[in-house]
Protein backbone atom coordinates (compact mmCIF):
# COMPACT_ATOMS: atom_id res chain seq x y z
CA UNK A 1 0.00 0.00 0.00
CA UNK A 2 2.79 2.36 0.93
CA UNK A 3 4.66 1.50 -2.29
CA UNK A 4 1.59 2.39 -4.40
CA UNK A 5 1.30 5.72 -2.63
CA UNK A 6 4.95 6.53 -3.35
CA UNK A 7 4.49 5.59 -7.00
CA UNK A 8 1.41 7.80 -7.23
CA UNK A 9 3.31 10.76 -5.78
CA UNK A 10 6.24 10.24 -8.16
CA UNK A 11 3.87 10.05 -11.15
CA UNK A 12 2.06 13.20 -10.02
CA UNK A 13 5.35 15.08 -9.70
CA UNK A 14 6.47 13.86 -13.12
CA UNK A 15 3.21 14.98 -14.71
CA UNK A 16 3.47 18.37 -12.98
CA UNK A 17 7.04 18.80 -14.20
CA UNK A 18 5.98 17.82 -17.71
CA UNK A 19 3.10 20.28 -17.61
CA UNK A 20 5.41 23.01 -16.32
CA UNK A 21 7.89 22.34 -19.10
CA UNK A 22 5.04 22.49 -21.58
CA UNK A 23 3.89 25.80 -20.17
CA UNK A 24 7.41 27.20 -20.43
CA UNK A 25 7.60 26.20 -24.07
CA UNK A 26 4.28 27.89 -24.79
CA UNK A 27 5.40 31.03 -22.99
CA UNK A 28 8.56 31.02 -25.10
CA UNK A 29 6.42 30.56 -28.21
CA UNK A 30 4.28 33.53 -27.16
CA UNK A 31 7.33 35.79 -26.86
CA UNK A 32 8.61 34.64 -30.23
CA UNK A 33 5.21 35.25 -31.85
CA UNK A 34 5.17 38.74 -30.32
CA UNK A 35 8.62 39.44 -31.75
CA UNK A 36 7.57 38.55 -35.31
CA UNK A 37 4.03 39.95 -35.03
CA UNK A 38 2.22 36.62 -35.42
CA UNK A 39 -1.23 37.75 -34.26
CA UNK A 40 -2.89 34.39 -34.96
CA UNK A 41 -0.43 32.42 -32.81
CA UNK A 42 -0.56 35.00 -30.03
CA UNK A 43 -4.37 34.84 -29.91
CA UNK A 44 -4.33 31.04 -29.94
CA UNK A 45 -1.81 30.79 -27.10
CA UNK A 46 -3.62 33.33 -24.96
CA UNK A 47 -6.89 31.45 -25.46
CA UNK A 48 -5.10 28.35 -24.19
CA UNK A 49 -4.33 30.21 -20.97
CA UNK A 50 -0.70 31.11 -21.52
CA UNK A 51 0.36 33.90 -19.17
CA UNK A 52 0.56 37.11 -21.22
CA UNK A 53 3.12 38.50 -18.75
CA UNK A 54 5.43 35.48 -18.69
CA UNK A 55 9.03 36.62 -19.03
CA UNK A 56 12.39 35.07 -19.87
CA UNK A 57 15.36 34.88 -17.49
CA UNK A 58 16.15 38.53 -18.22
CA UNK A 59 12.64 39.64 -17.28
CA UNK A 60 11.63 40.48 -20.83
CA UNK A 61 8.02 39.67 -21.71
CA UNK A 62 6.00 39.47 -24.91
CA UNK A 63 4.90 43.12 -24.75
CA UNK A 64 8.48 44.36 -24.49
CA UNK A 65 9.51 42.24 -27.46
CA UNK A 66 6.62 43.54 -29.55
CA UNK A 67 7.52 47.10 -28.57
CA UNK A 68 11.17 46.59 -29.57
CA UNK A 69 10.21 45.47 -33.07
CA UNK A 70 7.68 48.28 -33.42
CA UNK A 71 4.60 46.16 -34.13
CA UNK A 72 1.71 48.40 -33.12
CA UNK A 73 -0.99 45.79 -33.79
CA UNK A 74 0.73 43.24 -31.60
CA UNK A 75 1.29 45.76 -28.82
CA UNK A 76 -2.38 46.77 -28.91
CA UNK A 77 -3.51 43.13 -28.77
CA UNK A 78 -1.28 42.29 -25.81
CA UNK A 79 -2.45 45.35 -23.91
CA UNK A 80 -6.06 44.41 -24.57
CA UNK A 81 -5.35 40.92 -23.23
CA UNK A 82 -3.92 42.20 -19.96
CA UNK A 83 -0.22 42.79 -20.56
CA UNK A 84 1.41 44.72 -17.70
CA UNK A 85 2.78 47.82 -19.39
CA UNK A 86 4.81 48.77 -16.31
CA UNK A 87 6.55 45.40 -15.88
CA UNK A 88 10.33 45.69 -15.56
CA UNK A 89 13.24 43.57 -16.75
CA UNK A 90 16.11 42.54 -14.50
CA UNK A 91 17.90 45.69 -15.69
CA UNK A 92 14.87 47.81 -14.82
CA UNK A 93 13.77 48.45 -18.41
CA UNK A 94 10.07 48.82 -19.23
CA UNK A 95 8.02 48.73 -22.40
CA UNK A 96 8.23 52.54 -22.52
CA UNK A 97 12.02 52.65 -22.21
CA UNK A 98 12.31 50.06 -24.99
CA UNK A 99 10.02 52.20 -27.14
CA UNK A 100 12.07 55.33 -26.40
CA UNK A 101 15.32 53.57 -27.27
CA UNK A 102 13.96 52.39 -30.62
CA UNK A 103 12.14 55.58 -31.58
CA UNK A 104 8.65 54.09 -31.83
CA UNK A 105 6.69 57.28 -31.27
CA UNK A 106 3.26 55.84 -32.04
CA UNK A 107 3.78 52.97 -29.62
CA UNK A 108 5.03 55.33 -26.91
CA UNK A 109 1.90 57.41 -27.35
CA UNK A 110 -0.24 54.28 -26.95
CA UNK A 111 1.66 53.13 -23.86
CA UNK A 112 1.36 56.53 -22.22
CA UNK A 113 -2.33 56.69 -23.08
CA UNK A 114 -2.82 53.32 -21.38
CA UNK A 115 -1.01 54.46 -18.25
CA UNK A 116 2.71 53.75 -18.69
CA UNK A 117 4.82 55.37 -15.98
CA UNK A 118 6.72 58.20 -17.65
CA UNK A 119 9.16 58.43 -14.76
CA UNK A 120 10.21 54.78 -14.44
CA UNK A 121 13.99 54.37 -14.25
CA UNK A 122 16.33 51.60 -15.32
CA UNK A 123 18.89 50.32 -12.82
CA UNK A 124 21.31 52.85 -14.31
CA UNK A 125 18.87 55.61 -13.37
CA UNK A 126 17.76 56.36 -16.94
CA UNK A 127 14.17 57.26 -17.73
CA UNK A 128 12.61 57.27 -21.20
CA UNK A 129 13.57 60.91 -21.80
CA UNK A 130 17.24 60.34 -21.03
CA UNK A 131 17.31 57.28 -23.28
CA UNK A 132 15.66 59.05 -26.23
CA UNK A 133 18.01 62.01 -25.72
CA UNK A 134 21.08 59.79 -25.64
CA UNK A 135 20.05 58.26 -28.97
CA UNK A 136 19.19 61.64 -30.46
CA UNK A 137 15.58 60.75 -31.27
CA UNK A 138 14.36 64.34 -31.19
CA UNK A 139 10.73 63.62 -32.11
CA UNK A 140 10.50 61.12 -29.25
CA UNK A 141 12.13 63.61 -26.87
CA UNK A 142 9.60 66.25 -27.89
CA UNK A 143 6.71 63.83 -27.31
CA UNK A 144 7.97 62.82 -23.87
CA UNK A 145 8.54 66.43 -22.82
CA UNK A 146 5.02 67.30 -23.97
CA UNK A 147 3.67 64.42 -21.88
CA UNK A 148 5.40 65.78 -18.79
CA UNK A 149 8.83 64.14 -18.62
CA UNK A 150 11.09 65.62 -15.96
CA UNK A 151 13.85 67.71 -17.55
CA UNK A 152 15.71 67.80 -14.23
CA UNK A 153 15.81 64.03 -13.73
CA UNK A 154 19.31 62.58 -13.79
CA UNK A 155 20.99 59.17 -13.85
CA UNK A 156 23.26 57.68 -11.18
CA UNK A 157 26.08 59.93 -12.40
CA UNK A 158 23.93 63.04 -12.09
CA UNK A 159 23.54 63.48 -15.84
CA UNK A 160 20.22 64.73 -17.17
CA UNK A 161 18.69 64.40 -20.64
CA UNK A 162 20.49 67.50 -21.94
CA UNK A 163 23.85 66.10 -20.85
CA UNK A 164 23.06 62.74 -22.46
CA UNK A 165 22.35 64.44 -25.78
CA UNK A 166 25.43 66.67 -25.51
CA UNK A 167 27.65 63.70 -24.70
CA UNK A 168 26.60 61.90 -27.89
CA UNK A 169 26.71 64.98 -30.12
CA UNK A 170 22.99 65.34 -30.90
CA UNK A 171 22.73 69.08 -31.56
CA UNK A 172 19.07 69.09 -32.66
CA UNK A 173 18.06 67.23 -29.50
CA UNK A 174 20.12 69.64 -27.40
CA UNK A 175 18.36 72.59 -29.06
CA UNK A 176 14.94 71.05 -28.44
CA UNK A 177 15.68 70.40 -24.76
CA UNK A 178 17.10 73.91 -24.34
CA UNK A 179 13.97 75.42 -25.85
CA UNK A 180 11.84 73.25 -23.56
CA UNK A 181 13.48 74.79 -20.52
CA UNK A 182 16.38 72.53 -19.58
CA UNK A 183 18.88 74.13 -17.22
CA UNK A 184 21.86 74.75 -19.51
CA UNK A 185 24.24 75.11 -16.59
CA UNK A 186 23.10 72.17 -14.46
CA UNK A 187 26.01 70.03 -13.24
CA UNK A 188 26.54 66.30 -12.87
CA UNK A 189 28.19 64.69 -9.84
CA UNK A 190 31.61 65.72 -11.15
CA UNK A 191 30.47 69.29 -11.62
CA UNK A 192 30.42 69.04 -15.42
CA UNK A 193 27.87 71.01 -17.40
CA UNK A 194 26.55 69.97 -20.79
CA UNK A 195 29.06 72.38 -22.35
CA UNK A 196 32.00 70.89 -20.46
CA UNK A 197 30.90 67.41 -21.55
CA UNK A 198 30.62 68.56 -25.17
CA UNK A 199 34.01 70.28 -25.04
CA UNK A 200 35.64 67.14 -23.67
CA UNK A 201 34.12 65.07 -26.48
CA UNK A 202 34.84 67.62 -29.22
CA UNK A 203 31.17 68.12 -30.14
CA UNK A 204 31.52 71.41 -32.02
CA UNK A 205 27.92 71.60 -33.27
CA UNK A 206 26.59 70.95 -29.78
CA UNK A 207 28.98 73.54 -28.32
CA UNK A 208 27.75 76.16 -30.79
CA UNK A 209 24.14 75.29 -29.98
CA UNK A 210 24.64 75.48 -26.21
CA UNK A 211 26.48 78.80 -26.43
CA UNK A 212 23.78 80.21 -28.70
CA UNK A 213 21.13 79.13 -26.20
CA UNK A 214 22.98 80.83 -23.34
CA UNK A 215 25.23 78.24 -21.67
CA UNK A 216 28.01 79.62 -19.47
CA UNK A 217 31.21 79.28 -21.50
CA UNK A 218 33.32 79.71 -18.34
CA UNK A 219 31.55 77.27 -16.01
CA UNK A 220 33.91 75.05 -14.03
CA UNK A 221 33.65 71.49 -12.67
CA UNK A 222 34.53 70.25 -9.17
CA UNK A 223 38.22 70.36 -10.11
CA UNK A 224 37.92 73.95 -11.28
CA UNK A 225 38.40 73.05 -14.95
CA UNK A 226 36.55 75.05 -17.60
CA UNK A 227 35.36 73.88 -21.04
CA UNK A 228 38.49 75.50 -22.53
CA UNK A 229 40.83 73.60 -20.20
CA UNK A 230 39.04 70.36 -21.12
CA UNK A 231 39.30 71.10 -24.85
CA UNK A 232 43.00 71.92 -24.57
CA UNK A 233 43.57 68.79 -22.51
CA UNK A 234 42.12 66.80 -25.41
CA UNK A 235 44.37 68.66 -27.86
CA UNK A 236 41.36 69.99 -29.74
CA UNK A 237 42.38 73.35 -31.21
CA UNK A 238 39.15 73.63 -33.22
CA UNK A 239 37.01 73.47 -30.07
CA UNK A 240 39.40 75.75 -28.19
CA UNK A 241 39.14 78.38 -30.91
CA UNK A 242 35.34 78.12 -30.94
CA UNK A 243 35.21 78.64 -27.19
CA UNK A 244 37.64 81.57 -27.30
CA UNK A 245 35.61 83.21 -30.06
CA UNK A 246 32.61 83.13 -27.72
CA UNK A 247 34.22 84.57 -24.66
CA UNK A 248 36.10 81.74 -22.99
CA UNK A 249 38.55 83.08 -20.42
CA UNK A 250 42.03 81.64 -21.14
CA UNK A 251 43.23 82.55 -17.64
CA UNK A 252 40.88 80.46 -15.53
CA UNK A 253 42.93 78.30 -13.15
CA UNK A 254 41.72 74.95 -11.87
CA UNK A 255 42.09 73.81 -8.26
CA UNK A 256 45.78 73.08 -8.88
CA UNK A 257 46.37 76.45 -10.47
CA UNK A 258 46.61 74.95 -13.96
CA UNK A 259 45.56 77.16 -16.87
CA UNK A 260 44.69 76.16 -20.41
CA UNK A 261 48.12 77.44 -21.51
CA UNK A 262 49.92 75.27 -18.96
CA UNK A 263 47.88 72.31 -20.16
CA UNK A 264 48.88 73.03 -23.77
CA UNK A 265 52.56 73.29 -22.77
CA UNK A 266 52.34 70.03 -20.80
CA UNK A 267 51.03 68.20 -23.87
CA UNK A 268 53.41 70.00 -26.22
CA UNK A 269 50.66 71.24 -28.52
CA UNK A 270 52.24 74.14 -30.42
CA UNK A 271 49.11 75.25 -32.27
CA UNK A 272 47.18 75.53 -29.03
CA UNK A 273 50.00 77.42 -27.32
CA UNK A 274 49.97 79.95 -30.15
CA UNK A 275 46.16 80.19 -30.11
CA UNK A 276 46.05 80.84 -26.38
CA UNK A 277 48.88 83.38 -26.40
CA UNK A 278 47.30 85.48 -29.14
CA UNK A 279 43.99 85.34 -27.26
CA UNK A 280 45.41 86.85 -24.10
CA UNK A 281 46.74 83.97 -22.04
CA UNK A 282 48.66 85.36 -19.05
CA UNK A 283 52.24 84.02 -19.13
CA UNK A 284 52.91 85.15 -15.56
CA UNK A 285 50.29 82.98 -13.84
CA UNK A 286 51.66 80.25 -11.59
CA UNK A 287 50.25 76.86 -10.67
CA UNK A 288 50.05 75.46 -7.12
CA UNK A 289 53.72 74.46 -7.38
CA UNK A 290 54.73 78.02 -8.22
CA UNK A 291 55.49 77.26 -11.89
CA UNK A 292 54.60 79.39 -14.88
CA UNK A 293 53.90 77.93 -18.31
CA UNK A 294 57.53 78.71 -19.28
CA UNK A 295 58.79 76.89 -16.19
CA UNK A 296 56.79 73.83 -17.22
CA UNK A 297 58.27 74.00 -20.72
CA UNK A 298 61.81 74.16 -19.27
CA UNK A 299 61.13 71.24 -16.93
CA UNK A 300 59.89 69.14 -19.81
CA UNK A 301 62.74 70.18 -22.07
CA UNK A 302 60.30 71.52 -24.65
CA UNK A 303 62.47 74.16 -26.33
CA UNK A 304 59.94 74.84 -29.06
CA UNK A 305 57.18 75.64 -26.56
CA UNK A 306 59.61 77.73 -24.53
CA UNK A 307 60.51 79.74 -27.63
CA UNK A 308 56.81 80.39 -28.28
CA UNK A 309 56.39 81.69 -24.75
CA UNK A 310 59.55 83.76 -24.46
CA UNK A 311 59.93 84.95 -28.02
CA UNK A 312 63.29 83.24 -28.28
CA UNK A 313 64.72 81.53 -31.37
Amino acid sequence: MRFRRIVAIVLALALAASASAGDKEKEKELRLAATVGDIETISKLLEQGVDVNASNKFGKNALMMAVETGNMETVALLLTRGADLNARTVAGCSALTFSAENGHIGISALLLERGANLHDRTRGGWDALMIASRYGITDMVEQLVYKGADLKASDKHGRNALMQAADKGHASTVAMLADAGSDLNAKDKQGATALIIAADKGRTEVISTLIKKGADVNATDIDGASPLIWAVGQGNDRVAQLLLEHGANPNIQDNDGITALMEAVSTGHGALIHLLVINGADLTLKNASGQTAADIARRKGNTKALAQLTGGP
